[in-house]
C-alpha cells in the first residue's frame, strides 16, 4: 500500500472519530423533560 494512500485512510478515521464525537455531544446537550414555549402563535408544550 502506498504511504499517501495509508495517511489519506487515517485521515478519513480521525475526521469520522471527530464527527460522532461532535454528534454525541449535542445529543448530550439537549435539554430533557418538559419544554414550554410562548409566541406568537400560541403556547407550545413539549416533553423529551
Amino acid at each position: 500500500m502506498n504511504r499517501n494512500t495509508l495517511y489519506i485512510i487515517i485521515a478519513l478515521l480521525v475526521v469520522g472519530v471527530g464527527v460522532i464525537g461532535f454528534q454525541l455531544y449535542q445529543e448530550q446537550q439537549k435539554p430533557s423533560g418538559v419544554e414550554i414555549k410562548i409566541g406568537e402563535s400560541g403556547i407550545s408544550i413539549e416533553q423529551n
